[in-house]
């Protein structure tokens, strides 16, 4: 039984049908060893055809979830990547707890007498100004244009850094910018302009600091301090004095939107350079305002039909070169200046604008007649202080300072020094002299237009600028005596001491020229030039301030009060007779060879002015002093005295304080040769011969009797 039940073992072949049927071993298709490949491809084959079957969509979101994955495992990747920029360069950088605000450049705020302002200098150009001082249209207007989600972002803002890129692609070219206006103020606190990855890392860590540690008004305000607006002009106090000759306080819409959009160029959109362009981006800026909702339709057409505003070049007006001069003194008063000060001048700016204005209407209605360019103009008071001084045409056009920096032959300007020397060793205004032509040398003098009038006093010598007195005058005391008395007066340039030095053959500036007269209006004392009476800090403290000096005495009282009466026989009778305006005054013409420089220094009790017209290249002109020169002297002067009391000149010489004057010989002398030949002989009074010298604190040598310069001729 048991070999009856035991299962017979079946073997599987593969070329005979089964008995089984279709459950049994038969080997499929699927069974068969075949390629790898082609099997792959097979199946796919089908699983497509099943997709197809099912959507004719399948490629695309196969597409899509690739895209998708890949886009995934990339940002993953670049999140890594920055991270690791963001740790290199951070730690580059020095550690958090160091960093701070730097400090804004000082500005130094220059003031007139009267505390108007006269000009900010420093690297900046203008004081800095809080953000509730300014007009509210300058923040608007920025906010508007640069960053118009400044309060709802951190620092850093991707919605408009991608807004941004759209739009660039869109055009083609880069309109808009991503920074906001945090990066830009980290930028220009912290870091170099360069355009690499290292410092756009660095500005937007920066930014971020910036947002946690101040407050969004603190930020803005920073930045409207110290960013750039072209021109020269940082922050928008130095913009709006620039461009609209205003505060930023009082800048209205659209000048507030020509300000913002500045910042897109600067130097190119600046009005200095093209207001058109200037007056396009504030229509733009102003736009953008009223599609945010900051300025309302009639706003906006009040706005844009404002014209385009067109600003100098470079500054302008004349007091201008009254701050660079400050600027120059106040290293030598204060060292570096570290903080903001305010310089209070010794200016007074309405007399600078009537310095000004005489000036400029002389050359503009005359120049082109007298060939004459440029002038110069400085007002000194007895006390040393500047009141007015201009140094040229126009400080838009040239910055040149050609009252204290040019240097240029006095001519007949510089005769009072020596005639205060001739006075000082003996002589008198009433002694007398022969004007006839004369010859020094190989030296010729001539008069003006070669006329001569034989035998004159000194005050009339003086007071018709004849030369060939001064020629002789200036033999007679001698040069080295001249020199020292111009010296002493004030002069500072080197003096050539020599017998042409009466004509003024030697070259100084209006400054000093006009300074040496000063001891004349004052009563013989010689006081410190100066532009700088104060200095103080933003909140008030003194950091420098200017003493009462006690002023040296030059020249005797008695020495002023002659030359006095000779030099107002300049405006009585002589070569500016008709330029008096109703005060005692005096004072002296000068025009050189060629008439390359013409010249008027007068005075009265309360102003000493020296007033210079020429050309900057020397070129001849057709001007005299008595000419433009002393009618800028009278323009000015008469504006200048209105209101003030009358008071008259010190000294208090007149003619019959005088001693006799010395009798010269009947016959008058035509000729007088230095060094050759023989002549008459002028034999001085003993009344002239006895005179002492008045006393005086300083001066020349004390001599016996009156020496003419025929007494030299003879050998006595």
């Amino acid at each position: 039984m048991a070999r009856k039940t035991r299962k017979r073992r079946i073997e599987p072949t593969f070329d005979t049908p089964s008995r089984r049927g279709a459950g049994g071993m038969r080997a499929s298709e699927a069974d068969r060893i075949v390629p790898p490949s082609r099997r792959r491809k097979s199946t796919r084959g089908r699983r497509g055809r099943k997709r197809s079957s099912r959507s004719g969509g399948g490629g695309f979101f196969r597409f899509l979830r690739k895209f998708l994955y890949w886009s995934l495992v990339l940002g993953i990747w670049a999140g890594i990547a920055g991270a690791g920029l963001v740790a290199f360069y951070g730690a580059r950088m020095p550690a958090v707890t160091k960093w701070e605000i730097p400090d804004r450049p000082p500005n130094v705020k220059i003031v007139s007498v009267d505390g108007k302002l006269i000009a900010n200098r420093g690297m900046t150009g203008g004081e800095a100004v809080g953000l509730h001082q300014m007009s509210p249209h300058i923040a608007r207007a920025v906010i508007a244009i640069e960053d118009r989600r400044f309060y709802s972002h951190w620092g850093v803002d991707p919605v408009g850094l991608a807004r941004a890129m759209v739009e660039n692609i869109i055009e083609g070219r880069i309109i808009q910018g991503g920074s906001t206006i945090t990066q830009q103020l980290a930028k220009n606190l912290f870091l170099e302009p360069d355009r690499t990855l290292e410092r756009k890392v660095q500005e937007v860590l920066l930014a971020i600091w910036l947002e946690q540690k101040h407050s969004k008004a603190q930020i803005l305000e920073m930045y409207l301090n110290r960013v750039y607006f072209g021109s020269g002009a940082y922050g928008v106090e130095a913009a709006s004095r620039r461009y609209f000759n205003k505060s930023a306080r009082d800048v209205t819409l659209s000048e507030a939107a020509l300000l913002a959009g500045l910042l897109k160029a600067p130097s190119r959109l600046s009005p200095a350079r093209d207001p058109q362009a200037a007056e396009a981006r504030a229509q733009v800026v102003l736009s953008a305002m009223r599609e945010q909702g900051m300025i309302g339709d009639s706003e906006l057409a009040a706005a844009i039909s404002a014209p385009a505003t067109r600003a100098a070049a470079y500054w302008t007006g004349s007091e201008h070169y009254v701050a660079d001069r400050v600027m120059e003194e106040l290293p030598g008063l204060l060292g570096d200046v570290k903080d903001d000060v305010i310089v209070e001048t010794t200016v007074d700016l309405s007399l600078q604008k009537l310095a000004e204005r005489s000036i400029r209407t002389l050359i503009s209605e005359k120049g082109k007649e007298l060939a004459v360019s440029q002038g110069a103009l400085v007002s000194i008071d007895g006390s040393g202080a500047v009141r007015a001084m201009v140094g040229g045409y126009d400080y838009a056009n040239s910055q040149f300072d050609r009252a204290s920096e040019a240097r240029r032959q006095p001519g007949s300007a510089f005769k009072p020094f020596v005639y205060m020397a001739a006075l000082e060793q003996g002589r008198t205004p009433d002694s007398v002299r022969n004007d006839a032509p004369v010859k020094i040398g190989k030296w010729t003098p001539d008069n003006y237009k070669g006329k001569y009038y034989g035998r004159v006093t000194l005050a009339e010598a003086l007071a018709r600028s004849l030369n060939s007195v001064a020629a002789q005058l200036a033999v007679e005391v001698g040069p080295k005596a001249v020199v020292e008395v111009a010296h002493r007066m004030g002069i500072e340039s080197e003096l050539n001491a020599n017998a042409s030095i009466a004509l003024g053959t030697s070259e100084v500036t209006p400054l000093e020229l006009t300074a040496a007269y000063v001891p004349f209006a004052n009563g013989g004392y010689r006081p410190d030039v100066h532009f700088i009476r104060r200095v103080v800090s933003v909140s008030g403290k003194v950091i420098y301030e200017r003493t009462n000096q006690r002023f040296p005495r030059v020249v005797s009282a008695e020495i002023v009060g002659m030359m006095n009466s000779m030099m107002a026989g300049t405006l009585e009778y002589g070569s500016a007779r008709g330029k008096a305006f109703g005060w005692p005054a005096a004072g002296k013409t000068g025009t050189t060879q060629g008439s390359r420089d013409a010249w008027f220094v007068g005075y009265t009790a309360n102003l000493v002015t020296g007033v210079w017209f020429g050309n900057d290249d020397a070129r001849p002109t057709k001007a005299t002093g008595s000419s433009l020169p002393a009618l800028a002297w009278r323009d000015f002067m008469a504006a200048a005295h209105e209101g003030v009391p009358v008071a008259g000149l010190p000294g208090g010489w007149s003619r019959a304080q005088a001693p006799a004057v010395a009798e010269t010989p009947s016959r008058p002398v035509p000729q007088a040769a230095v060094g050759g030949g023989s002549a008459p002989r002028a034999v001085p009074s003993a009344a002239t011969s006895a005179r002492p010298v008045p006393p005086a604190d300083v001066g020349g040598g004390r001599q016996a009797r009156e020496t003419s310069i025929l007494d030299i001729i003879l050998g006595n």
